[in-house]
């Protein structure tokens, strides 16, 4: 579902140049729960987001779904992530003048949609994350674990095969952090190929693999459950 080979990332100024990332080497299969640890600095967002399609890397290719992408145009990059890729966010991004259901229906408006199948998704994906009954509320009227479900919500609105979470449970304690990583549990028990960058070991260890970053480069590549959502 996502294969990069011999990611380098290196950011330049005129004054400094930083590697980022180095000699990455990922595979990861349909229907895997993966999870990406480090330190801070240590490359994890960078990677997440290369994966991602929101940043390129200076060397290595990507594939996803068995596609090679580094030829591609900003368009076709652009209606692939729309229609494979869902994202989730620490810091929500939501936008606070319009309601729950409008947020959600957000990536549909890059499609043909019409405006009674965007309200319908958006329904159903607000549904599948237990806030039917906020459709009309608005993000300053929702607690922080709430927020974080109206984006996963919106990641999962256009029915995407991959779901990319950069650290979703890192502003909720523990009690909401614990039914976020559920969520996310059962969209993978559904099929979706979820990765997620974690600072936290104990929702690490509830996903299929661990990942390890330091210092930009590929550390661990660890199996810690071969129970794949797909059986693959």
């Amino acid at each position: 579902m996502i294969k990069l080979q011999n990611i380098e990332k290196v950011y330049r100024t005129s004054s400094i140049e930083t590697l980022a990332l180095n000699n990455v080497n990922i595979h990861i299969r349909p229907g895997e729960f993966v999870s990406i640890m480090g330190p801070s600095g240590c490359g994890k967002s960078t990677l997440l987001n290369i994966m991602g399609l929101l940043d390129e890397p200076s060397k290595g290719t990507i594939e996803i779904a068995g596609k090679r992408v580094d030829e591609y145009r900003d368009k076709a990059l652009a209606r692939l992530r729309n229609e494979k890729l869902g994202f989730i966010f620490q810091s929500f991004h939501l936008i606070n003048d319009l309601s729950v259901l409008d947020n959600v229906e957000i990536p549909l408006l890059y499609r043909s949609t019409s405006a009674r199948e965007r309200r319908e998704l958006a329904q159903e994906a607000l549904e599948k994350v237990g806030l039917s009954n906020r459709t009309k509320h608005f993000p300053k009227e929702l607690s922080g674990g709430q927020k974080q479900r109206v984006a996963i919500a919106r990641a999962i609105v256009g029915k995407p095969e991959i779901i990319l979470a950069d650290e979703p449970t890192g502003n909720l304690d523990s009690a909401m952090g614990n039914e976020i990583l559920s969520i996310l549990q059962n969209l993978n028990k559904e099929g979706a190929t979820i990765v997620m960058v974690t600072h936290d070991e104990a929702m690490a260890k509830r996903t299929h693999r661990l990942i390890r970053l330091f210092d930009g480069t590929q550390v661990t590549d660890s199996v810690l459950s071969t129970n794949l959502a797909t059986g693959v």
